[in-house]
């Protein structure tokens, strides 16, 4: 798999209808089915050259979306507190001691997740 590909691969989930059909064909081939270049322009019927600048050009489009957006450094976000609730709930199983202090740490986690 591609250094970028799980990077791409998200952003391509939140942003990838924003692309034209031949952009998201190209693009799947590429960075989901880990085709080639040269595969790729092979079966479309171009040069590896305009499969290469069409990958950029989407990638490209991808990150801008991303700068705009910020979907995926949301999700993230979200990902990485749903995370720290899962890690409190297990300390508060183990322990069964001061509900309070757990309850007040998960009212605060999801205050941050609703903002």
């Amino acid at each position: 798999m591609r250094a970028d590909a799980l990077t791409m691969s998200l952003l391509y989930d939140y942003y990838g209808e924003l692309l034209t059909e031949k952009q998201r064909q190209l693009f799947d081939l590429y960075y989901d089915q880990d085709y080639s270049l040269s595969e790729i322009a092979a079966a479309a019927g171009i040069s590896r050259q305009g499969v290469h600048d069409i990958v950029k050009r989407c990638a490209r489009s991808l990150e801008e979306y991303e700068r705009k957006l910020h979907l995926v450094e949301k999700f993230l976000a979200v990902k990485e507190k749903v995370s720290c609730i899962d890690e409190i709930l297990q300390e508060w199983e183990e322990e069964k001691e001061n509900p309070e202090e757990i309850i007040e740490r998960l009212r605060k986690l999801s205050a941050t997740i609703i903002e």
